[in-house]
């Protein structure tokens, strides 16, 4: 797989990798030591800087190489290894060329392995001090939760994090995980796979002509950890949040949880079962205690089911420039004026549905309240709205009326009130659940539960009329 390879010749993309890269950065020597001839030529070098080079494109970060890497269009190869590796998920079976027009679960999974990639650098560049908190926020994080992001195995942001914190934390990891049993389960489970990617690097070195990739020691090896059972229900909305919070403080219940535990250790052994039933009582009744002596509200807040389609920041936009996304094939980037001082920056995965320039000083519908997030390392701050069929074979923009003012706000009929803030949004989950009944009617009119959409030049619609169409 190296430069002279003849068998390289038609490789998709050629890896250029510095030596002292190669030796300093096992993920990167890992992947590189996997990828199939047919996909990656790599070459080593002792000068060049690190690269990526696909066609006319070049990648120079190395997180975006990375998930470059493992989201090819012949992506199988390494997003799903099968027998040979338990199987191993890189992308969590989401690749980059294909989770741009695909579900908002695709998306999300994505944009929390770019968050939680960008976690791992930070704490290549940090502290000792910084492992031992972050250990402690990811037993909190990773309570119900297999993996950093929702996969049936570990995913590269799990792989990143782990071996950043196994490389800044060396022999002391093994005192500084011990109370966490969370965290320790997933850090057994990241060092027992990456094993069997090891296995594999060494399999693949004959071909590839690559040294297998040096893995430090992280925890005591122990017997492998047993089978983790993914049902795909895991709460991935808030995997990008959590990944940004590395240094929030734990709550009051979980520092109440530590202190049992810390009772329990001092006594040589596991609480007995009526140590857990008195200080689950006695938390209980604190508990019970501290909301009696809260002022209680004149008014009960309305229900979460009360939500309506006013809890969204939907605006008149327009896009003033668009281009190509340098990685991912169904993503545009653009800049959009929705009435602010500066344009928002958003990618859209519809370059399968319309071309460059059709994308162009295009007056569209943008959901304004999203909180920003990462798509394949393009901060991207909203949602193009659009019209799509049942299997999303065919998407056409929602557009406002002519003559409707940029940045004016989309209101829909009978339902009055302000939009919600973005964390609330996002916390509540309040798009997930407005947008089954955010449609299109018989004559292409964005309606939400048959209520019409209303700006002041009149009625938004799908482009081409789409009728009885999901709009999102």
């Amino acid at each position: 797989m190296t430069g002279s390879d003849p068998s390289s010749r038609s490789a998709l993309a050629t890896l250029t990798i510095p030596a002292a890269s190669l030796a300093s950065d096992p993920l990167l020597a890992l992947i590189a030591s996997i990828s199939p001839p047919y996909q990656t030529n790599v070459s080593i070098s002792k000068k060049e800087p690190l690269s990526l080079q696909s066609g006319p494109d070049t990648i120079t970060h190395r997180n975006a190489i990375l998930r470059s890497l493992c989201g090819m269009a012949l992506h199988n190869a390494l997003d799903s290894l099968g027998s040979a590796a338990s199987p191993i998920l890189f992308l969590g079976g989401h690749s980059a060329s294909s989770f741009a027009g695909a579900s908002p679960e695709s998306a999300m999974a994505m944009a929390g392995i770019s968050s939680w990639m960008s976690v791992a650098s930070s704490l290549r560049d940090g502290g000792v001090e910084e492992v031992q908190t972050l250990i402690g926020q990811l037993n909190d994080y990773l309570n119900g939760r297999s993996f950093l992001v929702a996969s049936s195995g570990p995913t590269l942001a799990d792989f990143d994090l782990y071996l950043a914190i196994v490389g800044k934390a060396g022999d002391a990891l093994e005192g500084m995980a011990g109370g966490f049993a969370n965290t320790r389960r997933w850090l057994e489970q990241c060092d027992a796979s990456l094993g069997d990617l090891v296995v594999v690097a060494e399999k693949n070195a004959v071909i590839s002509k690559l040294p297998v990739p040096v893995v430090p020691d992280g925890l005591q090896r122990k017997a492998r950890p047993l089978p983790v059972f993914f049902f795909g229900e895991e709460n991935e909305a808030s995997a990008p949040a959590a990944s940004s919070s590395v240094a929030a403080a734990s709550s009051s219940e979980t520092k109440g949880k530590t202190k049992d535990n810390k009772a329990a250790s001092d006594a040589g052994g596991e609480l007995t079962d009526e140590q857990k039933k008195a200080a689950a009582e006695k938390r209980a009744n604190k508990k019970e205690k501290k909301a009696a002596s809260k002022p209680k509200p004149d008014t009960e807040p309305a229900p979460s089911d009360d939500i309506t389609i006013s809890a969204l920041d939907i605006r008149v936009g327009k896009i003033l420039k668009a281009w190509e996304h340098e990685s991912a094939e169904k993503l545009y980037c653009e800049e959009i004026d929705v009435g602010e001082d500066k344009p928002r920056q958003i990618a859209s995965g519809l370059r399968p549905f319309y071309k460059l320039d059709e994308m162009q000083n295009r007056t569209v519908l943008v959901l304004c309240n999203l909180k920003a997030r990462s798509l394949v390392g393009f901060p991207s701050h909203g949602m193009v709205m659009c019209a799509s069929n049942a299997d999303h074979t065919k998407v056409e923009f929602a557009v406002p009326p002519e003559g409707a003012k940029i940045g004016e706000r989309v209101m829909f009929e009978g339902c009055e009130g302000e939009p919600e803030a973005e964390n609330k949004v996002a916390k509540k989950k309040m798009f997930e659940k407005l947008a089954p009944d955010l449609k299109t009617d018989e004559s292409g009119v964005v309606v939400w539960k048959g209520k019409k959409s209303v700006t002041s030049a009149g009625a938004c619609k799908a482009v081409n009329g789409m009728a009885n169409a999901q709009v999102a």
